[in-house]
């Protein structure tokens, strides 16, 4: 059951991580008509816009894989002083506890993307809609969330750990 949920779960990371980098391309090409533009005495009206908004495409859309693939920053200063079932403990508390926090952050942008609804809030120049890059951060944090709670899952009725070579704790 948990190996069929593991390769779901991989592949809507593997999504994620896709769009995150289709967003950081697109800002490369933004920034490259802009420069051109630029010197060419005719800057990319509203690159400041479509860059601030792909951001968090680019950000959150890989946050999952980062997670996944063991990118986050850990401190494991007394990692080798502890006994193998204390660090597995320490990894699946830092795993719920990251997937609280993800689901906090996508809860928070929601309710801020119901405001930017209500307002029609948008941004300076283009006057692109602010929710939808809400919304898609919050798809993004929940899918980072449930990643983390799927690892936790693996960790502690498993002992498996995707982080590391292998897949073995």
């Amino acid at each position: 059951m948990l190996i069929t949920i593991r390769k779901l779960a991989d592949g809507l990371i593997s999504l994620s991580a896709a769009i995150g980098a289709l967003g950081l391309i697109f800002i490369m090409l933004v920034i490259l008509v802009d420069v051109i533009g630029r010197a060419l005495g005719s800057p990319m009206y509203g690159s400041q816009d479509i860059i601030t908004m792909s951001m968090t495409v680019v950000v959150f859309g890989a946050m999952a894989i980062c997670d996944r693939t063991g990118g986050h920053i850990s401190v494991d200063l007394f990692e080798r002083a502890y006994p193998e079932l204390l660090n597995r403990i320490i990894d699946i508390v830092a795993a719920l506890l990251g997937a609280v926090i993800f689901v906090g952050i996508a809860y928070a942008v929601n309710e801020s993307a119901k405001l930017s609804a209500m307002l029609n809030l948008s941004t300076n120049l283009l006057r692109l809609p602010k929710v939808w890059f809400q919304n898609g951060l919050s798809v993004f944090a929940l899918l980072t969330a449930a990643g983390m709670l799927l690892r936790a899952l693996e960790l502690t009725f498993s002992g498996r750990d995707v982080r590391k070579k292998g897949g073995s704790a």
